[in-house]
């Protein structure tokens, strides 16, 4: 998180200043000035619903996970994750599936906003398949800029969470990672920002 942090356009520009200092007060204390699905963040049912769980309300075992990293990189821009792009994916319920677009090496530039979209029929199979947790490595699950939001809406109303802004996904080489997107506990938040990791356990 910085001033430099690329954020969903209209959403409010991070700031990071000094509160106190050690020169001044004795101390060092950051204030920190940011929207709540700055960086890697996580979606609650709250951000779409207005009845929707918020962020502090979820189960924590939503945000804690077996890892199915589902490789869809050479998709063009604005193009759909179709269920058919997606395949006959193992996965099931209590899993994480992160699709991989590869669309984080445009974070940074415009081209950012143009990243491939999860569409509703491939959204309802993976919730189909007992999946609740959705995570990209881009800013969001449905195409930036549209004025509707199906991958969102669905995920909301089956009490699910999504997770935007994801990075490194290619660095998960290891089979079965277990993934923690825990995100802050803001009371009624619509979304928190959450350090996203991935680990490879014995």
């Amino acid at each position: 998180m910085s001033a430099e942090t690329q954020v969903y356009p209209g959403d409010p520009a991070t700031a990071l200043t000094p509160h106190a200092t050690l020169r001044a007060d004795g101390y060092n204390l950051l204030r920190i000035d940011m929207g709540s699905q700055t960086g890697t963040h996580v979606d609650a049912p709250r951000h779409m619903r207005e009845t929707g769980e918020p962020v502090d309300g979820l189960d924590p075992r939503l945000f804690v996970g077996r890892g199915v990293v589902v490789d869809v990189r050479g998709l063009t821009a604005r193009t759909p994750i179709t269920a058919a792009t997606i395949g006959d994916v193992a996965c099931g319920p209590g899993d994480i599936v992160l699709l991989h677009t590869g669309w984080d090496a445009h974070y940074g530039t415009d081209a950012y906003f143009d990243h491939p979209f999860l569409d509703a029929d491939a959204c309802r199979r993976l919730l189909d398949r007992g999946v609740r947790t959705i995570g990209i490595d881009a800013p969001s699950l449905d195409t930036t800029g549209a004025s509707e939001f199906p991958a969102h809406w669905l995920v909301a109303d089956a009490g699910g969470v999504i997770c935007e802004n994801l990075c490194g996904l290619e660095r998960i080489d290891f089979p079965d990672p277990l993934i923690s997107v825990l995100p802050i506990r803001l009371a009624g938040g619509d979304g928190a920002p959450v350090r996203a990791v991935a680990m490879d356990v014995e």
